[in-house]
């Protein structure tokens, strides 16, 4: 389980967002610092009700390929459900809402995608 977490852009990396993890980011703009993380890294004061699943597209991907990452999320817009998206140079990564999580995965599996676990 994951969690997202907004903090001012001018905040210094917290030390519990550089916590090994199966799967972290971090990214800074002018407007924020957010923080993806497994939920047990977050300190309480960092978290918020939403808990998060997260599918790994299976890469790596070249950057001459398209519509990749529309393939995966078209079917879940569709089935009006949010997501979060994160990419890294070799492959993307999706988040959505834990109570979300069992009708992302049968709208991927209608979709043709074929689901694997790590």
């Amino acid at each position: 389980m994951f969690g997202i977490c907004r903090l001012p852009a001018d905040s210094a990396l917290p030390p519990w967002a550089e916590k090994p993890s199966g799967f972290s980011a971090v990214t800074r703009t002018r407007d924020e610092l957010s923080v993806v993380t497994e939920l047990e890294n977050i300190p309480p004061e960092h978290t918020n009700r939403d808990r998060w699943t997260c599918f790994k597209l299976q890469g790596p991907f070249a950057f001459s390929e398209v519509g990749i990452l529309a393939s995966f999320v078209q079917p879940l817009a569709a089935a009006e459900i949010p997501i979060f998206a994160v990419s890294t140079f070799d492959t993307d990564y999706i988040l959505v809402r834990q109570e979300n999580t069992d009708a992302a995965l049968q709208v991927l599996r209608e979709a043709g995608h074929q689901l694997l676990s790590d």
